[in-house]
């Protein structure tokens, strides 16, 4: 079974992430990796069961993901990758913003992705990309080009905390909202 583990990078994000948190009911995990918030996101992220590791200058997404399993000692923690039955191959991150949501499509996309078994003659797919809208004065506006935001976990184009836009990833049904006011 594939496993998907939510990455979100925050900054004083405590008005706005139990929103996003509250829909990643999708996902296997949930990783906050904090760029020194002083108000309440830390405490946030944890009541909702999400793992927090401090933001390091140069380290990427499987740095925080390899550092998340060692645990807060340096020793493996519960769900450490190593312990982990799910392969490789069949573990994915999951990007996105502590002002963003994901819709109840798109969560029910992701659950039905995690059940379907692979096929061995299925084609490889690089990475899903999902649609977005977002709030404004005016309104919920569509962007016309889906972002990647789904990739495997040994992805390695990065642009800042997102993935690098990937041409070929195929679109998941559902959005995320993307919400400008707490």
């Amino acid at each position: 079974m594939v496993s998907i583990t939510a990455l979100l990078h925050t900054h004083n994000d405590a008005l706005r992430l139990g929103r996003a948190l509250e829909t990643l009911y999708a996902c296997d995990r949930i990783l906050i990796v904090d760029h020194g918030s002083r108000d309440a996101t830390v405490r946030i992220a944890r009541e909702y069961g999400a793992q927090v590791v401090d933001a390091r200058p140069g380290q990427t997404p499987q740095d925080y993901l390899r550092c998340a399993s060692r645990g807060v000692e340096g020793a493996p923690s519960a769900n450490a990758d190593s312990a982990s039955p799910v392969s490789a191959k069949s573990r994915w991150i999951l990007c996105l913003e502590p002002r963003e949501s994901l819709t109840e499509k798109l969560a029910a996309t992701l659950f039905q992705w995690k059940s379907e078994a692979p096929h061995a003659h299925a084609p490889v797919v690089p990475a899903f990309s999902v649609f977005l809208r977002e709030e404004t004065a005016r309104g919920w506006m569509a962007h016309p080009a889906a972002q990647t935001r789904l990739v495997p976990q040994t992805w390695n184009l990065w642009s800042d905390a997102l993935p690098v836009n990937e041409p070929s990833a195929i679109a998941l049904e559902g959005e995320l909202l993307r919400f400008v006011f707490p």
